[in-house]
């Protein structure tokens, strides 16, 4: 409506001109009437040579003729008028010839009346004026944009959006900590009755896809009040001063609609402290984050306006950001524990079709780790193969295969690899599988596959026993850089060469042992933390680390670290000779079956070979999946199948199966 009345409001000068202009053109022609001739007076002012223009227009609705004109000794705007019959028409066009005096003839009669004269002379003059209106309008919007760069581009969705906290799986004590905002936005006077300030600013942090936009669009659709969304990005611009006309235009918007919710995503992108970085601080971010703690907590009131803003990067934040009176609250949205992946599976499960083996809860136990956005992105791929396998429904298959194209990505089925490679990868991976069956503090093992994946030859699915909540024994360390250290150990042991295959293992492993001497205090230097991660603000990631030590501490750091992978490699190829017979059992049963699951290697461990039942859904044939048709027809050339050119791909796969 406010647009509306603004646009007229625009019009209201160019109405008016068109107005004045009318009345000027109806005035002139009251005051000018032409002079009434009659027929013969017309006649003889021709014979006499006194006519010097001459107009003949037919009447349409009788056999009369109008003849207008002028006369020698006539002024400017002096005419004459006279009614003709169309007897005396030609005689007068005949004299008018002679006289060679210009004449005008028309076909149609405009009318005599003044509303017509003004219809015709006027109304193009009144289009000309609109058309120029909007023409010169639309290239000052189109060309004059830096007049619109200090207005906010935060968007208002008035209804708070569609989200609720139904709508979102787990965060249960993240929804009871947002919870009182939508209660103070509904019902404020419970809250300033017993005098209570309600936080102006809730931090939400956390790692990426953990959900913390989805909670704050649920905290608005609850509270059902506006809801104002903008990065932090979009308050940068290339001239210094703008980005704090946008905040400032930003929170006038606001009030004009309070109690409202402003949610700013990536607030590090404007929040980051001040007065750092090489050269110092950047001049227009600086002046835009000063502008928000102003509006935030200066001298102007902003009631009813709640802040809602999102990061994983806190660490880089301006303290004074973080302030009482400001983002006074911090709500971390953590990572989701088994019984939440399980809830966030069935919300992203609702509009799939799965068959009835897939078990959600067994998939949740599976995905330690996984953020709301990876186990959406997890259900999403396997939906696609499903699709591209042809199925009508979601099998384990397909959730298997899209943990592991989520991981390493596609599987690399056509790529040749020899048999001597194969079963060194075989014996690796082997090795790694070995060491977390045997070894008590190690984690336990998945899924074991050789079949290569990104850069991967192959890899071992290893999953802690117990879920916890980040803090882990040192025992626990120890077994974990075992377990990394087994694929290397496997090769030194049982092929007596070492390859480049460990590459990624020695560097998680080495990791570990750093931060276990350096951070966590574990080893003979004792419980002092000699490195701490300085990750400069405009530096990058991981730019510098803290050294507060001699060269010769540097020297034992070293020392240590050397000492714990050495003990734990030595314990590795312990644990390795005195199963050799398991890793070959492995080894032998990978080089038959390529992949095999935790049900097959407990069933190898326990018995020595794998139950007959386990291997009918898994050699499917792995290879076969994901080949296409002229792979698979190929395959099926080697195999001598007969007919293999007139078949479809499912019928190949089909054939190739009851082949083996």
């Amino acid at each position: 409506m406010k647009k509306k009345n603004n646009a007229l409001m625009a019009m209201m000068p160019y109405i008016v001109l068109a107005i004045v202009l009318v009345g000027a053109l109806f005035f002139m022609n009251r005051d000018q009437k032409p002079h009434e001739l009659k027929t013969g007076e017309l006649i003889a002012e021709i014979k006499d040579k006194n006519v010097t223009e001459i107009t003949i227009t037919p009447k349409s609705s009788e056999s009369i003729y109008i003849v207008e004109g002028k006369l020698k000794d006539y002024g400017d705007g002096e005419s004459f008028t006279s009614r003709v019959i169309s007897e005396e028409v030609d005689t007068i066009t005949a004299y008018a010839k002679e006289q060679n005096i210009k004449e005008y003839e028309t076909n149609k009669d405009p009318g005599s009346s003044n509303m017509v004269y003004i219809i015709v002379n006027v109304l193009p003059i009144i289009f000309l004026i609109v058309a120029a209106y909007f023409i010169f309008t639309r290239l000052a919007a189109g060309n004059n944009k830096s007049m619109d760069f200090g207005r906010s581009r935060a968007k208002l969705s008035d209804d708070g959006g569609e989200v609720r906290f139904k709508d979102v799986a787990g965060l249960k004590e993240e929804k009871e900590e947002v919870q009182e905002l939508i209660d103070f936005l509904k019902n404020p006077k419970k809250f300033q009755k017993l005098g209570a300030r309600i936080p102006k600013g809730v931090l939400l942090v956390g790692p990426p896809g953990t959900g913390k936009t989805l909670l704050a669009k649920a905290v608005a659709g609850e509270a059902n009040v506006p809801f104002y969304y903008i990065s932090g990005s979009d308050f940068v611009e290339l001239f210094v001063g703008v980005g704090a006309s946008r905040v400032r235009d930003m929170f006038k918007q606001a009030k004009q609609t309070a109690p409202c919710l402003i949610f700013i995503d990536e607030i590090d992108a404007v929040g980051r402290q001040r007065g750092t970085g090489l050269g110092g601080g950047h001049d227009e971010r600086e002046q835009t984050l000063n502008q928000l703690l102003t509006e935030m907590d200066g001298f102007g009131a902003n009631e009813g306006i709640i802040i809602i803003a999102a990061t994983n990067r806190p660490d880089v934040l301006d303290p004074a950001l973080l302030r009482p009176g400001r983002f006074d609250r911090q709500v971390t949205v953590s990572l989701p524990d088994s019984n939440e992946r399980e809830e966030i599976l069935k919300v992203h499960a609702k509009n799939k079709i799965f068959s009835d083996e897939v078990n959600l809860k067994n998939v949740s136990k599976r995905t330690p780790g996984y953020s709301g956005a990876d186990l959406e992105n997890l259900l999403n791929e396997a939906a696609l193969l499903a699709v591209r396998r042809n199925k009508d429904a979601i099998t384990m298959d397909e959730i298997d295969e899209a943990t592991d194209r989520v991981l390493l990505g596609p599987a690399k089925t056509s790529r040749k690899i020899t048999e001597k490679e194969k079963r060194l990868v075989a014996i690796h991976e082997a090795g790694h599988a070995v060491i977390g069956i045997k070894h008590q503090d190690a984690q336990e093992v998945h899924k074991i596959t050789i079949i290569p994946r990104g850069v991967a030859g192959g890899y071992t699915m290893m999953l802690p026993k117990e879920e916890k909540i980040g803090i882990m024994t040192k025992d626990e360390l120890i077994g974990q850089i075992t377990g990394l250290l087994g694929g290397r150990a496997s090769e030194e042991t049982f092929i007596g060469e070492i390859t480049t295959g460990a590459s990624d293992d020695l560097k998680r492993a080495t990791k570990i042992a750093r931060s276990m001497v350096t951070e966590y205090g574990m080893s003979d230097l004792g419980p002092i933390q000699l490195e701490e991660k300085q990750e400069g603000v405009f530096l990058g990631r991981d730019y510098a680390k803290s050294r507060d030590f001699s060269d010769q501490v540097a020297l034992e750091i070293d020392q240590e670290v050397r000492k714990i992978l050495e003990s734990c490699y030595k314990d590795a190829k312990k644990i390795l000779a005195k199963h050799e017979t398991l890793v070959l059992l492995i080894a032998d049963a990978l080089m038959e079956h390529e992949t095999l699951t935790k049900e097959q290697i407990d069933s190898l461990v326990e018995n020595g070979k794998i139950d007959p039942k386990l291997l009918e859904d898994n050699d499917d044939n792995e290879e076969t999946k994901e080949l296409n048709l002229d792979e698979l027809k190929e395959k099926a050339k080697e195999k001598g199948i007969k007919g293999y050119n007139k078949m479809t791909e499912e019928e190949l796969k089909k054939a190739l199966d009851e082949e083996k």
